[in-house]
């Protein structure tokens, strides 16, 4: 739950044609791609998991990373909101998309902003991320996305602020990760201070979720469990003297995979984490490092990571970031927080 200085501000449902992206760059965040012009307001509405196949092609078109497993869990966790449209062929597209994916009542995270290459410069982004947001406001539910630089100046005018900034890295394909020469919850790497690494165990979850609202500012158990199902041999934990002092997930991807969230107490624990991680991993990754952990870079790059392009975290109806993000090493992802 967010500190009372945090606390979401009520505010009336605004008036709809808020300026917006015509389509976008990133990878799942809501990236823009400059103001799109006034156009005549079309209907929007409700998506479901009865929308996959839309949804997907969506990211598909922007080259994003979202797989089927994504928008699921996006489309069954949160909300969205599309607008139809008939292609050149007159058959009826979803044309765009927007999500809101809330935790709990205080914020909710703002992301793949997505129109077909065909429909932009129509205004359906503005159109749906105004609507979005007049959703979202008119419940008392601050809003949270993360930018790239072509989308920031469209979202300061919107009233978003500044919060805090992360850089993606990618790894390229490797050989095919070994496999795993231990039993489920074995552990698998110690060093000379006493820190332990191990596969995440069920007996896990009270440490973690622990560990995780008090550093992400919100409950996200049912995103942590989604990820730990989806790619279970990235799931780690890191123990010291038998308490839990870090852990790392990931999920796979329509074009690489992603390993985040990791939280941890210390650079150590991280490198421990995410070499364990790493090591079930045989092809491209990306993961989203935190500004305030740069010491990490040249590690990274010793590990095949290059630098993609940088991320800024912007809240609106909130004050400041909620929770101690000082304790997250990787973000789960733009679409995710």
């Amino acid at each position: 739950m967010a500190s009372t200085e945090n606390r979401r501000e009520r505010r009336a449902r605004p008036a709809s044609g808020a300026a917006g992206n015509g389509g976008a760059a990133g990878n799942g965040g809501a990236a823009g791609s400059g103001g799109e012009p006034a156009a005549a307001a079309v209907p929007i509405v409700p998506l479901s998991v009865a929308d996959l196949a839309g949804a997907i092609a969506l990211s598909a078109s922007a080259s994003w990373n979202q797989n089927e497993a994504d928008w699921r869990l996006m489309l069954t966790l949160g909300r969205a909101w599309g607008i139809r449209a008939p292609d050149a062929q007159r058959r009826e597209r979803l044309a765009a998309s927007v999500v809101a994916l809330p935790y709990g009542s205080e914020f909710a995270w703002v992301s793949m902003v997505l129109v077909l290459p065909e429909f932009r410069g129509r205004g359906y982004a503005s159109q749906l991320l105004a609507h979005a947001l007049n959703e979202l406001a008119w419940r008392g539910i601050a809003a949270i996305l993360d930018a790239t630089p072509a989308g920031h100046p469209i979202y300061v005018p919107m009233g978003f602020i500044d919060s805090w900034g992360f850089r993606r890295y990618r790894r390229e394909a490797t050989a095919p990760a070994a496999p795993a020469r231990h039993a489920p919850g074995e552990r698998i790497e110690a060093d000379a201070r006493g820190l332990d690494v191990r596969p995440l165990r069920d007996a896990d979850w009270p440490s973690i979720l622990g560990i995780d609202r008090p550093a992400f500012g919100a409950d996200r158990e049912a995103l942590l469990r989604s990820l730990a199902a989806r790619l279970p041999g990235a799931a780690h934990v890191a123990e010291r003297d038998g308490r839990i002092v870090g852990f790392v997930f990931g999920r796979d991807g329509r074009e690489a995979t992603q390993i985040g969230p990791l939280l941890a107490s210390d650079s150590a624990t991280t490198r421990a984490l995410l070499d364990a991680a790493l090591a079930t991993v045989d092809g491209p990754v990306y993961l989203d490092l935190t500004d305030r952990h740069v010491e990490l870079v040249p590690w990274l790059q010793s590990r095949g990571f290059a630098y993609q392009r940088p991320f800024t975290r912007m809240l609106r109806g909130l004050k400041a970031a909620p929770g101690d993000p000082s304790r997250i090493v990787l973000v789960a992802g733009p679409e995710l927080g």
